[in-house]
Protein backbone atom coordinates (compact mmCIF):
# COMPACT_ATOMS: atom_id res chain seq x y z
CA UNK A 1 0.00 0.00 0.00
CA UNK A 2 1.43 3.36 -1.02
CA UNK A 3 -0.15 6.48 0.44
CA UNK A 4 0.63 10.05 -0.58
CA UNK A 5 -0.31 12.95 1.70
CA UNK A 6 -0.26 16.39 0.08
CA UNK A 7 0.70 19.01 2.65
CA UNK A 8 1.27 22.75 2.72
CA UNK A 9 3.37 25.09 4.81
CA UNK A 10 1.34 28.13 5.90
CA UNK A 11 2.02 31.26 7.97
CA UNK A 12 1.99 30.40 11.67
CA UNK A 13 -1.24 31.11 13.48
CA UNK A 14 0.59 33.38 15.90
CA UNK A 15 2.07 35.53 13.12
CA UNK A 16 0.48 38.57 11.51
CA UNK A 17 -0.84 38.00 8.00
CA UNK A 18 0.58 40.57 5.59
CA UNK A 19 -0.26 41.10 1.91
CA UNK A 20 2.65 42.12 -0.31
CA UNK A 21 1.50 45.34 -2.04
CA UNK A 22 3.66 44.59 -5.08
CA UNK A 23 2.42 41.06 -5.80
CA UNK A 24 -0.97 41.22 -3.97
CA UNK A 25 -0.08 37.83 -2.49
CA UNK A 26 0.27 36.72 1.11
CA UNK A 27 3.83 37.15 2.34
CA UNK A 28 5.39 33.90 3.53
CA UNK A 29 8.77 35.10 4.77
CA UNK A 30 7.76 35.08 8.43
CA UNK A 31 7.14 32.22 10.84
CA UNK A 32 5.50 29.28 9.08
CA UNK A 33 4.26 25.84 10.09
CA UNK A 34 2.55 22.72 8.78
CA UNK A 35 -1.09 23.37 7.89
CA UNK A 36 -3.06 21.95 10.83
CA UNK A 37 -5.67 20.34 8.56
CA UNK A 38 -2.89 18.39 6.81
CA UNK A 39 -1.80 16.98 10.16
CA UNK A 40 -5.15 15.18 10.32
CA UNK A 41 -4.62 13.72 6.86
CA UNK A 42 -1.14 12.53 7.82
CA UNK A 43 -2.46 10.99 11.04
CA UNK A 44 -5.18 9.12 9.19
CA UNK A 45 -2.63 7.77 6.71
CA UNK A 46 -0.35 6.62 9.53
CA UNK A 47 -3.21 4.86 11.28
CA UNK A 48 -4.20 3.09 8.08
CA UNK A 49 -0.66 1.79 7.52
CA UNK A 50 -0.37 0.71 11.16
CA UNK A 51 -3.56 -1.32 10.75
CA UNK A 52 -2.18 -2.90 7.57
CA UNK A 53 1.20 -3.63 9.14
CA UNK A 54 3.17 -2.55 6.07
CA UNK A 55 3.31 0.02 3.30
CA UNK A 56 4.75 3.41 2.41
CA UNK A 57 3.55 6.89 3.35
CA UNK A 58 5.05 9.82 1.51
CA UNK A 59 4.49 13.53 2.15
CA UNK A 60 4.38 15.80 -0.91
CA UNK A 61 4.44 19.57 -1.10
CA UNK A 62 4.86 22.53 -3.44
CA UNK A 63 6.66 25.58 -2.10
CA UNK A 64 9.99 27.33 -1.51
CA UNK A 65 12.94 25.45 -0.05
CA UNK A 66 12.08 26.56 3.48
CA UNK A 67 8.87 24.49 3.22
CA UNK A 68 11.16 21.52 3.79
CA UNK A 69 10.78 22.26 7.51
CA UNK A 70 7.15 21.14 7.43
CA UNK A 71 8.09 18.03 5.46
CA UNK A 72 10.72 17.23 8.09
CA UNK A 73 7.95 17.37 10.66
CA UNK A 74 5.97 14.87 8.56
CA UNK A 75 9.00 12.58 8.57
CA UNK A 76 9.32 12.97 12.34
CA UNK A 77 5.69 11.94 12.71
CA UNK A 78 6.22 8.75 10.72
CA UNK A 79 6.24 9.47 6.98
CA UNK A 80 8.73 7.26 5.17
CA UNK A 81 9.53 9.70 2.34
CA UNK A 82 9.10 13.39 1.54
CA UNK A 83 9.20 15.22 -1.77
CA UNK A 84 9.21 19.00 -2.22
CA UNK A 85 8.68 20.63 -5.61
CA UNK A 86 10.52 23.92 -5.32
CA UNK A 87 10.85 26.14 -8.36
CA UNK A 88 10.69 29.92 -8.69
CA UNK A 89 8.60 29.51 -11.84
CA UNK A 90 5.81 28.03 -9.70
CA UNK A 91 5.55 31.05 -7.39
CA UNK A 92 2.07 32.56 -7.34
CA UNK A 93 0.34 29.39 -8.57
CA UNK A 94 -3.42 29.43 -8.13
CA UNK A 95 -5.63 26.36 -7.73
CA UNK A 96 -5.34 25.27 -11.38
CA UNK A 97 -1.59 25.81 -11.62
CA UNK A 98 -1.04 24.00 -8.32
CA UNK A 99 -2.94 20.96 -9.59
CA UNK A 100 -0.66 20.87 -12.64
CA UNK A 101 2.37 20.45 -10.37
CA UNK A 102 0.83 18.07 -7.83
CA UNK A 103 -0.87 16.09 -10.59
CA UNK A 104 2.42 15.51 -12.40
CA UNK A 105 4.17 14.51 -9.18
CA UNK A 106 1.39 12.10 -8.26
CA UNK A 107 1.44 10.59 -11.75
CA UNK A 108 5.14 9.92 -11.25
CA UNK A 109 4.67 8.34 -7.82
CA UNK A 110 1.51 6.32 -8.60
CA UNK A 111 0.15 6.05 -5.02
CA UNK A 112 -2.79 3.81 -4.18
CA UNK A 113 -4.36 6.51 -2.00
CA UNK A 114 -4.00 10.31 -2.01
CA UNK A 115 -4.87 12.22 1.15
CA UNK A 116 -5.43 15.95 1.66
CA UNK A 117 -6.37 18.07 4.64
CA UNK A 118 -9.90 19.40 4.28
CA UNK A 119 -8.57 22.92 3.59
CA UNK A 120 -5.60 25.23 4.14
CA UNK A 121 -5.44 27.75 6.97
CA UNK A 122 -4.17 30.55 4.73
CA UNK A 123 -6.76 30.39 1.93
CA UNK A 124 -9.59 28.21 3.31
CA UNK A 125 -10.55 27.22 -0.23
CA UNK A 126 -11.26 23.56 0.46
CA UNK A 127 -11.20 22.69 -3.26
CA UNK A 128 -7.67 21.47 -4.01
CA UNK A 129 -8.43 17.79 -3.35
CA UNK A 130 -11.33 17.87 -5.81
CA UNK A 131 -9.33 19.73 -8.46
CA UNK A 132 -6.48 17.22 -8.24
CA UNK A 133 -8.94 14.32 -8.40
CA UNK A 134 -10.52 15.85 -11.50
CA UNK A 135 -7.14 16.27 -13.18
CA UNK A 136 -6.18 12.66 -12.41
CA UNK A 137 -9.70 11.34 -13.15
CA UNK A 138 -9.98 9.62 -9.77
CA UNK A 139 -12.94 9.20 -7.39
CA UNK A 140 -12.91 11.58 -4.43
CA UNK A 141 -14.71 12.29 -1.16
CA UNK A 142 -14.39 15.02 1.45
CA UNK A 143 -14.87 15.42 5.22
CA UNK A 144 -13.81 11.80 5.72
CA UNK A 145 -12.24 9.88 8.57
CA UNK A 146 -11.74 6.40 10.04
CA UNK A 147 -10.26 4.97 6.85
CA UNK A 148 -10.19 1.22 6.41
CA UNK A 149 -9.33 -1.21 3.63
CA UNK A 150 -11.82 -4.01 2.97
CA UNK A 151 -11.91 -6.34 -0.03
CA UNK A 152 -9.44 -4.18 -1.92
CA UNK A 153 -11.56 -1.05 -1.52
CA UNK A 154 -11.37 1.94 0.78
CA UNK A 155 -14.07 2.49 3.38
CA UNK A 156 -14.45 5.88 5.03
CA UNK A 157 -16.90 7.46 7.41
CA UNK A 158 -17.99 10.84 6.08
CA UNK A 159 -19.58 13.68 8.04
CA UNK A 160 -22.73 15.22 6.53
CA UNK A 161 -25.37 17.73 7.61
CA UNK A 162 -27.62 14.83 8.61
CA UNK A 163 -25.03 12.80 10.50
CA UNK A 164 -22.47 10.31 9.20
CA UNK A 165 -22.40 7.99 6.23
CA UNK A 166 -20.16 5.09 5.27
CA UNK A 167 -18.65 5.47 1.79
CA UNK A 168 -16.75 2.84 -0.20
CA UNK A 169 -14.31 3.79 -2.96
CA UNK A 170 -12.25 1.83 -5.46
CA UNK A 171 -8.52 2.52 -5.41
CA UNK A 172 -6.71 4.65 -6.38
CA UNK A 173 -8.75 7.45 -4.85
CA UNK A 174 -8.49 10.95 -3.38
CA UNK A 175 -9.74 11.69 0.14
CA UNK A 176 -9.97 15.00 2.02
CA UNK A 177 -9.73 14.20 5.73
CA UNK A 178 -11.94 16.01 8.21
CA UNK A 179 -10.43 18.13 10.98
CA UNK A 180 -12.60 16.16 13.41
CA UNK A 181 -11.42 12.77 12.12
CA UNK A 182 -8.66 12.29 14.69
CA UNK A 183 -6.25 13.88 17.14
CA UNK A 184 -2.86 14.17 15.39
CA UNK A 185 0.10 12.75 17.32
CA UNK A 186 3.11 14.81 18.29
CA UNK A 187 6.61 13.93 17.07
CA UNK A 188 8.74 11.99 19.54
CA UNK A 189 12.39 12.72 20.22
CA UNK A 190 13.32 9.47 18.49
CA UNK A 191 11.16 10.35 15.49
CA UNK A 192 12.71 13.81 15.23
CA UNK A 193 16.21 12.32 15.23
CA UNK A 194 15.32 9.68 12.66
CA UNK A 195 13.68 12.33 10.46
CA UNK A 196 17.09 13.85 9.83
CA UNK A 197 18.23 10.57 8.26
CA UNK A 198 15.18 9.98 6.08
CA UNK A 199 15.26 11.25 2.48
CA UNK A 200 13.84 14.67 1.66
CA UNK A 201 13.85 14.95 -2.10
CA UNK A 202 13.68 18.40 -3.69
CA UNK A 203 12.90 18.59 -7.38
CA UNK A 204 12.26 21.26 -10.01
CA UNK A 205 9.58 21.56 -12.68
CA UNK A 206 12.13 20.49 -15.27
CA UNK A 207 12.85 17.29 -13.35
CA UNK A 208 9.13 16.56 -13.41
CA UNK A 209 9.05 17.23 -17.15
CA UNK A 210 6.51 20.01 -16.59
CA UNK A 211 6.25 23.12 -18.77
CA UNK A 212 6.83 26.17 -16.49
CA UNK A 213 4.15 27.98 -18.49
CA UNK A 214 1.54 25.73 -16.87
CA UNK A 215 2.45 26.93 -13.37
CA UNK A 216 2.99 30.17 -11.51
CA UNK A 217 1.25 33.34 -12.66
CA UNK A 218 1.41 32.29 -16.32
CA UNK A 219 -0.41 29.05 -15.65
CA UNK A 220 -2.95 30.53 -13.25
CA UNK A 221 -6.56 31.13 -14.27
CA UNK A 222 -7.33 33.71 -11.58
CA UNK A 223 -5.96 37.24 -11.38
CA UNK A 224 -6.08 39.55 -8.36
CA UNK A 225 -6.70 43.09 -9.64
CA UNK A 226 -6.93 44.91 -6.32
CA UNK A 227 -7.36 44.49 -2.58
CA UNK A 228 -9.19 46.82 -0.21
CA UNK A 229 -10.55 46.91 3.33
CA UNK A 230 -14.36 46.63 3.37
CA UNK A 231 -16.19 49.67 4.70
CA UNK A 232 -18.85 49.24 7.35
CA UNK A 233 -21.95 50.92 5.96
CA UNK A 234 -24.28 50.22 8.88
CA UNK A 235 -24.78 52.61 11.76
CA UNK A 236 -23.94 51.35 15.20
CA UNK A 237 -24.11 52.42 18.81
CA UNK A 238 -22.36 51.24 21.91
CA UNK A 239 -23.96 51.39 25.33
CA UNK A 240 -23.28 50.04 28.79
CA UNK A 241 -25.54 49.05 31.67
CA UNK A 242 -27.33 46.15 33.29
CA UNK A 243 -29.39 43.60 31.35
CA UNK A 244 -32.72 45.39 31.80
CA UNK A 245 -31.34 48.73 30.64
CA UNK A 246 -29.61 47.08 27.71
CA UNK A 247 -32.83 45.41 26.60
CA UNK A 248 -34.70 48.72 26.73
CA UNK A 249 -31.96 50.42 24.74
CA UNK A 250 -31.97 47.72 22.04
CA UNK A 251 -35.77 47.90 21.79
CA UNK A 252 -35.69 51.67 21.38
CA UNK A 253 -32.87 51.43 18.84
CA UNK A 254 -34.77 48.94 16.65
CA UNK A 255 -38.09 50.74 16.98
CA UNK A 256 -36.57 54.06 15.90
CA UNK A 257 -35.32 52.45 12.73
CA UNK A 258 -38.58 50.77 11.83
CA UNK A 259 -37.38 47.26 12.58
CA UNK A 260 -40.21 46.70 15.05
CA UNK A 261 -43.88 47.61 14.99
CA UNK A 262 -44.98 49.98 17.74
Amino acid sequence: MKIAVCVKEVPAGSSRRVIDPATLRLRRDGDCELNMFDANALEEGLRLLEALGSGELMALSLGPSRAGRSLRRCLALGATRAVLVSDEAAAGSDLVATTAVLGRLLEREQPDLILFGQQAEDSDGGLLYAAVADRLRLPAISKAGQLKLADGKLQAWRSTEDGRELVQLPLPAVVAVSRAANEPRQPSLKGSIEARKRPLEECSLAELGLDPGLTGERGSRTVVRALSVPQLARSRERFEGDAAAAAEHVLAFLTARGALET
